[in-house]
Order: structure tokens, then sequence, then C-alpha cells
């Protein structure tokens, strides 16, 4: 999900800079990934939403199913930041390099 959520997102990024049909490798890397995620969605998204801000819009879902159901259904009992698990575990794992680097 954090993943998902995170790829589209990067492409409204990268949408910034390059066109959906670009070229470039990496905006191929991301419409490719994120076409499929974002098709099954195109019938509860508003005309309103300009064409580069859908992932954006879909992001949003994916933000609030990950916000309310899966710290409910994971059992965490404090909403928050640190009740996303791809995040937790990153957070986790740089405080960990911070306390090997400084040696405490």
């Amino acid at each position: 999900m954090g993943v998902v959520m995170w790829t589209l997102i990067g492409r409204v990024a990268m949408n910034i800079f390059q066109r959906e049909d670009s070229e470039f490798f990496f905006m191929k890397v991301f419409v490719k990934l994120t076409n499929p995620v974002i098709r099954p969605f195109k019938i509860i998204t508003p005309n309103f939403i300009v064409e580069p801000l859908i992932p954006l819009y879909v992001a949003w879902f994916f933000f609030m199913f990950r916000f309310y159901f899966m710290p409910w259904i994971l059992g965490y009992h404090v909403m928050g930041m640190l009740s996303f698990p791809l995040e937790s575990e990153i957070a986790l794992e740089l405080l960990k390099l911070k306390h090997f680097l400084l040696g405490n």
C-alpha cells in the first residue's frame, strides 16, 4: 500500500517536469506502474480534476485506507505517522543507523 501511494505521488512530482508521454526512462516506468492502479478509479474520479493530478487523487484514497483501515486491522492502538507500517519500519531502521554511526 505504501509503495503504491508513494509511487503515485512520485508520478505527480515527475509530471511537473516531464510529460506523461516523455521518453525519459523513469517517467515511462512511473506511468507503466501506476496506470493499472489509476484505471479502476476512473469511475469515481470527478471530471473537474485535471489529468496530471489524477494520480494524486488516487494516492489520497490509498492514504486514507492506510491511515484509518490498516492500523485498525493490524491492531495499532494509536493513529498517527507511526501507525503506517512502511514508514514505521523505515523510521526504526534510520534510528538504528543513527545509533550505529554515533555509537549510542
